[in-house]
């Protein structure tokens, strides 16, 4: 008979041991995006896309924390926007789900089924409207010019912002309590107020890197050696959010770090309606034109960023994806996607391996949280043959 100390010491030794297991499958480049929920394609499929697509790595694992409220989403060649004068769009996100009691995650999880596709019906939507909203122009035999510019980044924040504002609604029904949706799970209407997720998303074009943000999940690029920040932490402590919350009517409690009403630690999420308005879901964006000296696009929960500066993860992916083989970097299949066939995102072991480690510093830093990593390798581009 094993005593109650041997008992918990046997338990936390299956416990490690799981945690492990689970690290190396995620690791394995194959198995990948299976996790992910979106399977492996089939063998020597041919990419039909005119231009190389990059190759990524991601893991997404519970951590410390028993329940897991973090989510991921990889979406490669999710539409062909008239915005983006019809060539392919890739598209990534880290959701940090919050308030649920139960054990699978809410805000998030709908964040992940219902993100890409209410961002791809907006862009339809633009596409379908005669005026582009108002900022296209038409050339004189009545062809659509494409928007450039300023214009382009004007019609990307009403899509985005439009496109937050739809998933916010949809969160606004979703309960607390029992994860159901709707009003009709019998649970009390005051739990249907009362969770939320933080939403970090890139689109990426062969010409941009466009980042939409909603709390403190991040995501920052590595180029020339630098960490290089594409999306800014919502901290209710930070000036600007703060004079935000108090022009409307809400306070900044310092219990335990900033907290907006002295609850939540973030001061934008989706969701969250207990809060509002001093929580807004309205994204915060950024545009940065792609170079050559771009080598990695890391995005994360803060899971990871909590104990991990930007500096050293960008570092960290640098490393990890150095000294690449073409050959023999990529999985030997591409991976099948939820996305259209024009082309095909390859899991790379690489890219993984940098997500992988940057899990387990994370963890050896004692992260106490949930931790989600996408590392997409941005030289593939560049140096595909």
């Amino acid at each position: 008979m094993f005593s109650d100390k041997d008992d918990y010491s046997e338990k936390c030794r299956m416990r490690r041991c799981h945690r492990r297991i689970q690290m190396r499958r995620h690791h394995h480049p194959k198995l990948l995006l299976s996790y992910l929920g979106q399977g492996i394609g089939e063998v020597g499929k041919k990419m039909e896309s005119s231009s190389s697509r990059e190759a990524v790595g991601a893991i997404s694992i519970p951590g410390r924390q028993r329940v897991m409220e973090d989510t991921i989403s990889i979406r490669p060649n999710l539409c062909l926007p008239e915005i983006n004068q019809r060539q392919p769009i890739d598209f990534f996100a880290v959701y940090d789900g919050h308030g649920g009691r139960h054990v699978n995650p809410t805000v998030a999880s709908m964040c992940k089924e219902r993100m890409h596709e209410v961002l791809e019906e907006e862009l339809m939507r633009m596409r379908n409207n005669v005026d582009m909203g108002g900022s296209g122009t038409s050339s004189p035999r009545g062809r659509r010019q494409p928007l450039e510019g300023q214009r382009m980044e004007e019609a990307w924040r009403r899509v985005f912002k439009s496109c937050f504002l739809k998933i916010d609604e949809m969160a606004s029904c979703i309960c607390s309590e029992c994860g159901g949706v709707g009003y009709e799970c019998g649970c009390p209407p005051s739990v249907l107020k009362l969770t939320g997720s933080t939403a970090v998303v890139v689109v990426l074009t062969d010409e941009t890197i466009i980042v939409a943000n909603c709390g403190d999940s991040r995501a920052v690029l590595s180029r020339s050696g630098s960490a290089i920040p594409l999306s800014y932490d919502h901290k209710p402590d930070k000036r600007e959010e703060r004079a935000r919350i108090e022009a409307c009517g809400g306070r900044v409690v310092f219990t335990d770090g900033a907290r907006v009403e002295g609850v939540l630690s973030m001061s934008r999420a989706i969701g969250d309606n207990n809060l509002k308005p001093y929580m807004t879901s309205e994204p915060e964006m950024t545009f940065t034109k792609r170079e050559a000296e771009d080598e990695c696009l890391i995005l994360a929960s803060d899971g990871l960023w909590d104990v991990i500066s930007s500096d050293i993860a960008c570092a960290v992916g640098r490393e990890c994806l150095r000294n690449r083989d073409p050959a023999g970097d990529l999985s030997s299949r591409p991976s099948s996607v939820e996305g259209d066939s024009r082309g095909a995102m390859f899991s790379s072991r690489r890219a993984c391996s940098a997500a992988a480690l940057l899990t387990r510093l994370a963890l050896g830093r004692n992260s106490c949280d949930n931790i989600s990593v996408i590392v997409v390798d941005l030289k593939r581009n560049h140096t595909a043959v």
